[in-house]
């Protein structure tokens, strides 16, 4: 079985220049990995493989160099280390120029929005002292910034907001929660929660990228600089006390509700080196303490012959080869940290690796069974393989009105929150061993419409992984041999 260290390999020397941007050697010492967390309708991804665009799954690692584009029925979610997402509505794109890790280890990313509309909810971490030979020294905290044509937004603390470009020489800018501040042509100037800003940019850059031979960039819009010319013509802003709605915001806001209900109600001492993907653990699984093992984690709807690598695919991914993706929409952090341990009398459960662990791209299997099948890695060439089932992605309207879970589907298919209560309804499935048919609704809502998207964002958001509900222990097996 393959399992070379993932997040390691990225960084290997001369083979970064293949699959990344420059990266300064002092300031930006490691690359970082990041989760393609949702997939609805058509989405496609560029691997920074030097392959173009591909069919987008859920799982999928998203690197430096990356892009992210939905078609017309298409939506995509982007989740961070720290539970921070980007959502992507239809006909839009997004390029990640930057990737990286400071010194002090604090996140730098850097996302260009090429078209259509981003939201972003973010809460980077902030910047703190540090004590060294009897001094204080202020470290940087996580630097976000998302760029657009000619424009930069950045973001210090917690915001949730919107970004829409209509059209070539105007966008849009709306702010839920928090404060995002702009820099560019336009000038400085701050976005204050519940307000807007509308941008004029003084050229066409779609036409100036086309016709720059010719000389025409000029834009027509009756709000650009009317008749002065193009050396002294400058990106305008207008600030508002509001916003108009979009179609997509509903869907961004049940997205928020869903990863505040599940990422940060209870945590558990059980931590692991990338906390990303904590609500779908906690939303398709539980954890419970196994004796001579620790606490650990297990699907809903496993089944007696289920095992962790049936359903999948090998993505390939320059400098590091094939990594593994998983099918199941809980399959990150089981299938990039820690280990898939059988314990008799339980079956397989995921084991998380204490904190600092590397990323893999592959875990290891522990006291598998003699019949399992281990994966095997392709040995040559490039293109996405599928195991199983293979990868998955969510169809464009979302989950059907009626689902029919499978005994032993460990929740493959099941879009999430799209079951309320998932957990009552697999301990009918363990106890009949039968199918069942259910209704879907949307997640539970965890703000009410007037306190806006996603609740209070200024609160510390949690990165524990969440303990209860647990399931009803088995006789508890002989501690593991060590």
């Amino acid at each position: 079985m393959a399992n070379f260290r993932f997040g390691k390999m990225l960084v290997v020397g001369a083979v970064l220049a293949t699959a990344f941007l420059s990266v300064s050697a002092s300031a930006e010492s490691k690359a970082r990995i990041v989760r393609l967390s949702e997939v609805q309708g058509t989405v496609q991804m560029d691997r920074a493989a030097g392959d173009g665009f591909d069919k987008a799954f859920i799982n999928l690692p998203v690197i430096e160099g990356s892009k992210i584009k939905t078609g017309k029925d298409g939506r995509a979610e982007v989740e961070f280390e720290d539970g921070s997402a980007l959502r992507l509505a239809p006909n839009s794109e997004i390029d990640f120029a930057r990737l990286a890790l400071g010194d002090d280890g604090q996140k730098i990313s850097t996302v260009q929005l090429v078209a259509g509309t981003v939201y972003a909810n973010l809460h980077p971490a902030k910047s703190h002292a540090k004590k060294s030979d009897d001094k204080s020294d202020e470290t940087m905290g996580d630097q976000f910034e998302l760029n657009f044509a000619d424009e930069a937004l950045s973001v210090a603390q917690a915001a949730h907001f919107r970004v829409e470009l209509e059209g070539a020489n105007k966008a849009s800018v709306a702010v839920f929660k928090g404060k995002v501040s702009a820099n560019g042509p336009s000038g400085q100037f701050d976005v204050a929660e519940k307000h807007g800003a509308t941008l004029t940019f003084a050229k066409d850059e779609l036409a100036k990228n086309e016709v720059a031979d010719e000389g025409i960039a000029r834009s027509k819009d009756a709000t650009d600089v009317g008749a002065k010319s193009d050396s002294s013509a400058k990106d305008t802003f207008a600030l508002a006390k509001n916003y108009e709605a979009e179609p997509a915001d509903d869907w961004d806001r049940q997205q928020s509700d869903y990863h505040d209900r599940y990422a940060s109600v209870g945590t558990s001492n059980v931590l692991t080196p990338y906390g990303y993907g904590v609500s779908d653990l906690n939303y398709y699984g539980s954890f419970m303490n196994v004796a001579g093992y620790g606490s650990v984690w297990q699907p809903y709807f496993m089944g007696a012959n289920w095992s962790p690598f049936q359903d999948g695919g090998w993505a390939f991914y320059p400098g590091a080869g094939y990594a593994f993706v998983s099918g199941y929409p809980w399959g990150w952090a089981p299938y990039h940290s820690g280990n898939w341990v059988f314990v008799p009398g339980y079956g397989w459960v995921w084991e998380p690796g204490a904190y600092g662990n590397s990323f893999y791209g592959v875990t290891q299997l522990v006291n598998a069974p003699l019949k399992t099948k281990l994966l095997t890695p392709p040995a040559s060439g490039r293109q996405m393989v599928m195991v199983g089932r293979g990868l998955a992605a969510n169809p464009a309207a979302g989950a059907p009105r009626r689902l029919t879970i499978e005994p032993g589907s460990a929740g493959f298919g099941v879009p999430r929150g799209a079951v309320n209560h998932l957990d009552h309804l697999a301990k009918t499935v363990d106890r009949t061993s039968r199918p069942v048919t259910v209704s879907t609704a949307p997640p539970v809502s965890t703000a009410s419409q007037t306190a806006g998207w996603g609740g209070n964002l200024g609160a510390t958001r949690s990165t524990g992984m969440m303990a209860a509900p647990t399931r009803s222990a088995a006789p508890a097996p002989a501690p593991r041999a060590h």
